[in-house]
């Protein structure tokens, strides 16, 4: 089993690349990132940010990217994307409030046809889950299950986020199993929960038993194990360098 990479989900560090994009994508390499995940480029074109992975040796694992900008001009996305040396584009969400089963079904169809748009531009294109898709149900099975079983893997892969499966009540290991061979991408989130309210937090210092899913998803195919922090107590740059050396270590083990 080859060894995933290990990436940061740029969405983390999004105050200080707001601040400083090459500098924070230079600390991030100097904690021992290999790569990162897009979620915005700041501004900044598909030639700068290449020349800047480049320099400091990070690789583009992908980006997330949001579905107007998919509906809107799908091929100047997969352009982008290739100019950065990214090979995966992944939907973050979906809007969910108040959608019947028919609109869900159209919504299948258009990521699926999303995918296929991407696969001709020689990208490969995939779902990020948050909680949502696990407490809605449709057809007798979750979201997440049927938007899966409605496209098919060469059009939509899986992009697991681990935290929000647990919070909702599924068991993120299980997941990882279930969907093996179509899970090249896995966030990386912990989190401690405090009444009723989730909070998410440095890796192993959460609810998740992040050794068994970071084992099952190396199983599973993983390509890359991307960390993500949304709340922090502290300076998020020290709090995600301590989760980069929590990673590697368990990786080793």
């Amino acid at each position: 089993m080859n060894r995933p990479g290990i990436a940061l989900q740029l969405y983390s560090v999004r105050e200080a690349t707001a601040k400083d994009f090459k500098g924070t994508l230079r600390k991030v390499a100097e904690m021992g990132y290999e790569g990162v995940e897009f979620a915005g480029y700041g501004g900044f074109s598909a030639e700068q940010l290449r020349e800047w992975l480049d320099e400091l040796k990070l690789k583009a694992v992908g980006s997330h990217v949001g579905l107007a900008d998919l509906r809107n001009d799908p091929d100047a996305v997969a352009s982008f994307n290739r100019k950065i040396g990214s090979p995966y584009v992944v939907c973050p969400s979906l809007p969910h409030e108040g959608r019947s089963e028919e609109s869900w079904r159209e919504q299948f169809a258009e990521l699926e046809q999303i995918g296929r748009r991407m696969r001709d531009n020689g990208l490969r294109f995939g779902y990020h889950n948050h909680a949502f898709e696990f407490t809605i149900k449709l057809g007798g099975e979750t979201l997440f299950d049927a938007l899966f079983s409605a496209t098919s893997p060469e059009s939509v892969f899986v992009e697991l986020d681990v935290c929000w499966a647990q919070a909702a009540g599924y068991d993120p290991i299980r997941y990882a199993a279930k969907y093996r061979g179509r899970l090249p991408l896995v966030h990386l989130k912990d989190y401690v929960e405090t009444e009723g309210k989730v909070r998410s937090v440095e890796l192993g210092r959460g609810a998740v038993d992040m050794n068994g899913v970071i084992a099952e998803s190396i199983r599973s195919g993983a390509e890359w194990l991307i960390v993500e922090q949304e709340h922090f107590d502290g300076d998020p740059l020290e709090s995600v360098a301590r989760s980069a050396e929590w990673l590697k270590a368990a990786v080793a083990r």
